[in-house]
This record gives structure tokens, C-alpha cells and sequence, in this order.
């Protein structure tokens, strides 16, 4: 498979971003997760602070959790009110999203890649998930964190996920349909997810 773009969505805990990282270092390609905020600031002029805080905004709107927004790859105009809403900070990410797919081989972590980039025949889509109690001892050891307040955090962090790739997408974050591998971090190491990846890239 030439041109390979790898995008992962993963579960809070699961160690998604890591194995990402670990499959772009083994493959030698970049690897892309909050630097597409700084790009997508770049190419627009709109401050990279007002990408970082929109997640946490939309988050905390209740109309975020009921709004369909799905993405069609149209940019808003710079003369108009909505150039920074919401929606035209994520057009951006998504047309940063394309423009890295089109550059060549990586590994982009998050941001709805895998449905901005559903139609490129190069696209190979992971879900990373794993046990709750795996992800609970994860983000407690990583966070420093009692069980209480790590649970809080997971289940917070993958309610925004869903709700964010739903509004944008149209479709549930956690389907498996929507993914060429799921994979569960608690039943394989990290390594062995990495061999995985790499050994369906190579019969695909």
C-alpha cells in the first residue's frame, strides 16, 4: 500500500496516541496530533488559542450535544461574522487534515481524519480502545490521579469525543464500522498493536 495515511481514534486511556507516535517512528513518517492546531492557525490568520478553545466551548454548550453539523469541506470567507465560529475552526483542521494526506505518508491522531479523508483510497482508519480498568490504571498512573477522579476525567473526555465526531460526521465515534482495525490495547501490547498495523498495511 503506497502514500499510507494512518488516522486513530481512540479511547481516553487506551493509549491511542502512543501507539501512533510508535507506528509513525517504526514506518518513518510524520506524526500529526495538536500541530494541526498550529497549521490550521497558520493557514487562516485566526489565533491558534481560539482552535485549543473551542473544543472546551462546544464541549460545554448544550446545543453542541443536539446540533448536526456534518462536514462538507466548504471554508467560510474571511468577510463573514462566522469565520470564527465553531465550525469554520474545524474547516480549517480538516483542510490541514487533506493537504498532510496529499503531502505524502503519516500518522494524524483525532479530528474526525478518518471522515474528512473518507473518500482517499489510502486511508487506513484505526480505533483503539480498551478495557475500562485497563483505562482507569492508564490515566491513574499517567495523571498522578485517585480511581474517583481518573474515572471522571475518562468518562468526560470520551462523552466530548462522541459527541464531537457525531456532530461532525453524523456517525457514532465508537461503530466499528467506521474503521478498517479495532484494536484492544488490553489484550495486546503496544508492540503488537504496532505489528498489526504494519502487517495489514502490507497485504492490503
Amino acid at each position: 500500500m503506497n502514500n499510507c495515511v494512518i488516522t486513530i481514534a481512540r479511547e481516553y486511556g487506551s493509549g491511542g496516541k502512543t501507539i501512533g507516535k510508535m507506528i509513525a517512528d517504526e514506518m518513518g513518517i510524520p506524526f500529526y496530533d495538536r500541530e494541526i492546531l498550529k497549521l490550521a492557525s497558520d493557514d487562516s490568520g485566526i489565533n491558534e488559542s481560539l482552535f485549543a478553545k473551542a473544543d472546551e466551548k462546544m464541549a460545554s454548550s448544550p446545543l453542541f450535544k443536539i446540533a448536526n453539523r456534518v462536514y462538507t469541506g466548504e471554508l467560510i470567507p474571511p468577510d463573514s461574522d462566522d469565520f470564527v465560529s465553531n465550525d469554520n475552526l474545524f474547516n480549517y483542521q480538516a483542510k490541514i487534515i487533506k493537504e498532510l494526506a496529499e503531502q505524502g505518508p503519516c500518522v494524524i491522531v483525532g479530528r474526525c481524519a478518518d471522515f474528512v479523508l473518507k473518500d482517499n483510497d489510502n486511508v487506513v482508519r484505526l480505533f483503539v480502545h480498551s478495557t475500562p480498568e485497563k483505562n482507569l490504571e492508564t490515566v491513574c498512573n499517567l495523571k498522578g490521579m485517585e480511581e474517583k477522579e481518573a474515572q471522571k476525567l475518562i468518562d468526560k473526555t470520551n462523552k466530548h469525543r462522541a459527541a464531537y465526531y457525531k456532530c461532525y460526521t453524523g456517525r457514532d465515534w465508537d461503530n466499528a464500522k467506521n474503521y478498517d482495525l479495532c484494536l484492544d490495547s488490553s489484550r495486546l501490547t503496544y508492540e503488537k498493536c504496532v505489528e498489526i498495523v504494519k502487517a495489514y498495511i502490507s497485504i492490503r
